[in-house]
C-alpha cells in the first residue's frame, strides 16, 4: 500500500497548522502528512480509506484503543453534567476520586495529587515544588537538579534544563540553568550479565560522586526503567533501588518521571513497583485518560505536602493554571482505571509479549543489522546497524516511517532505534500485522 500524495485536508493543514516536533519543510519533500479521519481500536483510518496500525500508540498514550466506548460514554456522561471549573476554591467528584485511587495504587506512599495538563507541566511542577520545599525548609543552596545522560523530560524551560538531548535544548541554552549530568545505565553497553551488574554500579558511582561533591542538589529526577525518548534505554531495578538509597543518604528528594512509562506500560501500574521503591515525586501523564484527553498529574509524599502547610500564603504552593483538574480529564482516568480492572491486563500483556518476543527473535536471526534486541514490559526496541554517520540517523527515521506506511504501520523510529508500544488489547491478528510488515521492512533496508 502507498499513501497517496497530500490529501486536501493535509495540504490545507500545512497552509495554517505548525505541526510539533516537525521541519514543516520535510513535507514538502517527500514525508507523509496523513489526513486522519476516524480511529477505532488499534486501527487509524486517513481520509482516503486507507488504515494503519498504530504501533506506538500515538506518541505512547493510547492504551486501551482508540474510542473505547468506555472512554467515549464516560466522557460524554461527564459533559453532560460538568464540564469544567476552577480548582481554585472549589472542588469536584471525579478530581477527588481520582486522586483517591492514585493514593492507594500507590499504596497510601504518594498521598497527595497536583494535577496539570501534560508531561512537561508535570515535570516542571515537580522541579518547583523540590526546590520550594527545600526553600520553606530554610535550605535555599538546594537549587539545582541532577539527570541522567541523554535524559528527555520535556520542552518547557525548567524541564529541558534537566533534558540531555541536543537536538531539543541547543537552542534554548542561554535560557536554561545550570544542573549535573550523571552517567547512564543503559545496559546495552553490556554484552553479559556480568557486564551489565558493572555498568549499573559505574552509572550508581557516577551519581555519587556528583552527590557528594556538591551540596546545592534539590533532587535527582529520572525515568525509571526506560529511558524512552533517548532511543528506549533500558536499565536495571537495582539501578533504581540504587539511587533511592543514595538520594536517602545525601537527603535530596527522587522524583520519578513515568510520564511514558507508568500507567502499566511496564507490566505494573508503576514502573518503581518493579524495583520496590516509592519516589519522593511521580510524574504521570500520556496514558493517564487512556490517551483520550490531555492530563497530568504529580503525586507527593505526605512529608513534601506538609513542607507547604503554613498560614503564610508565600510558603504555599501557588502555580496554577485554568484547566487544572478538568473534571473531563478527570472522569477520562477514572474510566481507564476501570479498564484495568475489566481487563485481565497484565496477562493480556503476557500474551502479547510472547507472541511480538517469539516473532521479533525470529526477524533477528534472519537480520543482522537488528541490533539490540530488548524489551521492559509492553515496550519493544532495537537498534538498526545502518552504515550511516549519527547525524544521518533523522533522514533514516523519516525513510523508515515512509516506507512502514506502505506496510500498514504507523512507526516513528527514534534516530536509528526501532520502538514498538502496542495497545494493550491488540490481537493476535494484529500483532502478526506488525511482525510482516516488520519483515518487509527489515528485508527493505538490509
Amino acid at each position: 500500500m502507498t499513501p497517496s500524495p497530500l490529501s486536501s485536508l493535509a495540504q490545507r493543514s500545512l497552509k495554517t497548522v505548525w505541526h510539533p516536533c516537525t521541519q514543516m519543510q520535510h513535507h514538502d519533500q517527500g514525508v507523509p502528512l496523513l489526513a486522519i479521519k476516524r480511529a477505532q481500536g488499534a486501527w487509524l483510518y486517513d481520509t482516503d480509506g486507507h488504515r494503519y496500525l498504530d504501533a506506538i500508540s500515538s506518541w505512547w498514550v493510547n492504551l486501551f484503543g482508540h474510542s473505547h466506548p468506555h472512554l467515549v460514554k464516560a466522557i460524554t456522561d461527564q459533559a453532560q453534567q460538568l464540564d469544567h471549573i476552577m480548582l481554585c476554591g472549589l472542588t469536584h467528584e471525579p478530581v477527588v476520586q481520582l486522586s483517591e485511587q492514585l493514593t492507594a495504587l500507590s499504596n497510601h506512599h504518594l498521598g497527595h495529587a497536583f494535577y496539570a495538563s501534560d508531561g512537561a507541566s508535570a515535570v516542571e511542577i515537580a522541579l518547583k515544588l523540590s526546590l520550594h520545599y527545600w526553600r520553606n525548609q530554610g535550605q535555599e543552596h538546594k537549587h539545582r537538579f541532577v539527570s541522567i545522560e541523554q535524559a528527555y523530560h520535556g520542552e518547557t524551560l525548567g524541564a529541558l534544563a534537566v533534558t540531555d538531548v541536543p537536538l531539543f535544548r541547543e537552542n534554548y541554552g542561554s535560557q536554561l540553568s545550570k544542573q549535573y549530568t550523571a552517567a547512564s545505565p543503559d545496559l546495552r553497553q553490556a554484552a553479559s550479565a556480568e557486564e551489565q551488574t558493572q555498568i549499573t554500579e559505574k552509572a550508581l558511582q557516577s551519581l555519587e560522586q556528583i552527590l557528594d561533591s556538591h551540596q546545592d542538589i534539590a533532587a535527582v529526577i529520572l525515568e525509571p526503567l526506560v529511558q524512552c525518548a533517548a532511543g528506549m534505554k533500558m536499565h536495571s531495578p537495582d539501578y533504581l533501588r540504587g539511587v533511592r538509597a543514595l538520594c536517602d543518604h545525601y537527603q535530596v528528594h527522587l522524583i520519578l518521571d513515568e510520564i511514558a512509562v507508568g500507567c502499566g506500560r511496564t507490566g505494573t501500574f508503576f514502573a518503581c513497583e518493579q524495583a520496590g521503591i516509592w519516589p519522593d515525586l511521580l510524574c504521570l501523564s500520556k496514558g493517564i485518560t487512556g490517551g483520550a484527553l490531555p492530563l497530568s498529574v504529580v503525586l507527593s509524599t505526605s512529608a513534601l505536602y506538609h513542607g507547604f502547610y503554613d498560614p503564610d500564603l508565600r510558603r504555599g504552593f501557588l502555580h496554577s493554571h485554568s484547566y487544572t483538574g478538568n473534571p473531563l480529564a478527570c472522569r477520562a482516568a477514572l474510566a481507564s482505571l476501570q479498564l484495568f480492572q475489566q481487563y485481565p491486563v497484565y496477562e493480556l500483556q503476557r500474551k502479547l509479549g510472547q507472541q511480538i518476543d517469539e516473532g521479533l527473535q525470529a526477524l533477528a536471526l534472519r537480520s543482522p543489522k537488528m541490533q539490540h534486541l530488548r524489551r521492559t514490559g509492553v515496550i519493544w526496541a532495537f537498534d538498526l546497524d545502518i552504515g550511516q554517520p549519527r547525524y544521518d540517523h533523522l533522514s533514516f527515521a523519516r525513510r523508515f516511517y515512509r516506507s512502514a506506511l506502505q506496510y500498514g504501520l504507523m512507526l516513528r523510529p527514534i534516530g536509528n532505534t526501532v520502538y514498538l508500544m502496542p495497545g494493550y488489547l491488540w490481537t493476535e491478528a494484529e500483532a502478526q500485522h506488525l511482525l510482516d510488515g516488520l519483515g518487509h521492512l527489515l528485508k527493505e533496508y538490509a
